[in-house]
């Protein structure tokens, strides 16, 4: 657009001139009762703190840290809100009246802090998971001497610990309390009309006498200066024409920060666990924080991801403004990562500690075949007493585990040349990348040796559910329900022709025999105890099943990363939520814990499926003829054990987990 405009025009000495007094008044005039009087607010979008009277100052970053352990460790918020006072309202009024305003819900708990009144108010639903004794215990014990002792950092920072203690079962702990401003945000000068008001009048006549000289100065200069035309767009209006970002690369967008993120957890994870091993768990327990807080980020991404999948037609805006979720806590994942990175190096010191490193790498290489002859002879085993369905899954796992060894041998054997030659940065790159490698070749034999423990459980399990099925007898009436109990009935004796023949899949059996016993259960019109009994006898037989099928699809997607789209992961994601809700309401509620196993145990067997399709679309199938070297390197890729460039894996976020090659 076209616009004209005068620069240094009359009007800008003027209006400076007038800023600067009424800056000047705000500074010297005392706070009014009723500015001060906070009603309930909007909490900061910005964070869970709302420090209105500037109560934290530079302790703001150790009331943060608190309050992410809480939320790393339990997916529970605690928001924290600093104000004068209550507008003369009860606290705890006050409190709840602000997080309705806010929408927090039942995983969300707010403290209000009343820095005048030296007040405080806890607002929490009634099924967010705390018993009242629970919260008054951490009330007075945690929150209470800290504000009476004007720590208000220490009572934010008490509260988050005390929940994290009661979370775990744990006796809250009184903090230490470090006294602070006893008043924060109290004024700049004293509220009495003697000193501000002479000195007010004063400034006021001195900066009215600068603004008419200014004005008649700036009335000259204009008379003498021609106008200047801009004719560009000022730069605020021009990223606000800036078109929005299509929906489909959006989409992309955010199924890219879902796999980058998810690689960097999985890889973070493992190395967690080498250093584990190496130092002990306490040293590493920074580092776990940041995992578990990147896992807990990670997931809401996945579930959002799952929910669009699921909804596929929502509102363009909807959409939009769920995929810029998705990728605002892939960025916050890969943050924490990468911000521990560099204190995890030190810890590891994986270039000083090289040769001991490589000691237990060597060791733990020797005692793998082993394993793999124990995961050889089990799938042999199984060849002939399942079909092949059962075990397809597994049956290239033997294969591939021996050429991630082999990979680890030759870098080990490249990392114990390069500790000769005092070449700790190649050492260190080589033994990070055998390390990877013999963690996914012992994941692989792993998950031969489960499957065949499952399918030799699944097997008894079958018979006890037959003979269960069997047992009911089926009603006749409607010919609608005629033809459901028929069908149930035709597929147990399809079950036992199966089981007679010798070769079957147990798993698949299992699922079918169970699905007939549920139909024929609810239209028996048993009493309601023996109903509840043969349901919860029906949750336990499939629980082993559902976490053996979400075991098996994680296994496969570990050990096959380079590969695997974001649809896979999201399917598996929202899988180990299902079955972890599964198991936490087995002991109370067998229908929904009954429904959440189900729903586990589908979204596992499509993201196997999903994750499958991924790998067979990927470069050059896997080949046993092709020579073990090249076959070799093209499992560490395809495992996400080296990056692209031929770089290792590490710790930490999409920002620094290549660091080792600099």
């Amino acid at each position: 657009m076209t616009q004209l405009s005068r620069r240094d025009g009359p009007r800008a000495a003027g209006w400076a001139v007038v800023g600067a007094l009424l800056a000047l008044c705000a500074l010297l005039l005392p706070p009014m009762a009723s500015a001060r009087a906070d009603t309930p607010l909007d909490l900061d979008s910005s964070g869970r703190i709302t420090d209105t009277v500037g109560a934290l100052g530079q302790r703001r970053h150790q009331v943060e840290a608190a309050l992410d352990r809480l939320h790393a460790e339990h997916r529970m918020r605690l928001y924290v809100t600093y104000v004068r006072d209550f507008s003369g309202r009860d606290g705890h009024d006050w409190a709840d009246a602000t997080a309705d305003r806010n929408g927090l819900g039942p995983r969300d708990v707010l403290l209000a802090v009343g820095t005048h009144v030296r007040r405080y108010a806890v607002s929490a639903a009634t099924d967010s998971g705390f018993r009242q004794d629970q919260l008054s215990e951490v009330a007075d014990t945690a929150i209470a001497p800290a504000v009476k002792g004007h720590d208000w950092a220490g009572a934010a920072i008490g509260a988050a610990d005390g929940y994290r203690a009661v979370l775990r079962g744990e006796r809250v702990r009184t903090p230490v309390v470090v006294p602070g401003n006893s008043d924060p945000g109290g004024g700049l000068v004293p509220g009495q009309g003697r000193v501000w008001l002479p000195t007010a009048l004063a400034a006021g006549a001195c900066l009215a006498g600068l603004y008419l000289c200014a004005r008649r100065a700036g009335r000259r200069r204009a008379a003498r200066r021609p106008p200047v035309i801009a004719t560009s767009t000022p730069p605020g209006l021009a990223r606000m024409a800036q078109p929005l970002t299509s929906l489909p690369e959006l989409d992309a967008e955010a199924a890219r920060n879902l796999v980058g993120t998810d690689d960097a957890v999985r890889t973070s994870a493992e190395e967690l666990l080498f250093a584990r091993a190496q130092l002990g768990v306490a040293v590493t327990r920074p580092f776990a924080e940041a995992v578990a807080y990147a896992r807990g980020e990670l997931a809401d991404a996945f579930r959002l991801q799952q929910w669009l999948d699921d909804n596929p037609y929502e509102d363009e805006e909807l959409r939009r403004h769920a995929l810029d979720e998705i990728c605002s806590r892939c960025t916050s994942a890969n943050r924490r990562l990468d911000a521990e990175s560099e204190a995890f190096d030190r810890l590891r010191a994986i270039r000083v500690n090289g040769a001991g490193i490589l000691a237990r790498a060597e060791a733990a290489a020797k005692a793998l075949p082993r394993r793999l002859d124990a995961a050889e002879a089990a799938l042999a085993v199984l060849v002939h007493r399942c079909v092949g369905s059962a075990i397809d899954t597994v049956a290239r796992h033997p294969a591939e585990a021996r050429d991630r060894l082999a990979f680890a041998t030759a870098a080990l054997a490249e990392a114990r040349g390069a500790l000769a030659d005092r070449d700790a940065d190649r050492a260190a790159i080589s033994l990070r990348a055998a390390e990877a490698a013999l963690s996914q070749a012992r994941t692989l034999a792993t998950a031969v040796l489960r499957r065949a423990n499952e399918l030799t459980g699944a097997t008894a399990r079958l018979s006890a559910a037959l003979a269960d099925a069997k047992a009911v007898s089926a009603p006749g009436g409607a010919a609608d329900l005629d033809r459901r109990t028929a069908r149930a009935t035709e597929v147990l004796a399809e079950a036992e022709r199966e089981m007679a023949t010798g070769r079957y899949d147990p798993g698949v059996l299992l699922r079918r025999v169970e699905e007939s016993a549920a139909l024929l259960d609810a239209v028996s019109g048993m009493p309601p105890g023996r109903s509840e009994q043969r349901r919860r006898a029906r949750l336990a037989r499939a629980m082993p099943a559902t976490r053996g099928e979400v075991a098996a699809a994680r296994d496969f997607i570990s050990t096959h990363r380079g590969a695997i789209g974001s649809r896979a992961r999201t399917r598996l994601a929202e899988a180990e939520r299902h079955l972890a809700l599964a198991e936490s309401l087995a002991g109370t509620a067998g229908p929904a814990a009954l429904r959440e196993t189900g729903e586990a145990d589908s979204l596992a067997r499509q993201a196997r499926a999903l994750a499958e399709h991924d790998v067979g679309s990927y470069g050059t199938p896997y080949d046993p003829a092709t020579p073990r070297p090249t076959r070799a390197l093209g499992g560490a890729l395809l495992g996400g054990i080296i990056l692209a460039g031929l770089l290792p894996a590490s710790f930490g976020g999409g920002a620094t987990r290549g660091r080792l090659a600099g």
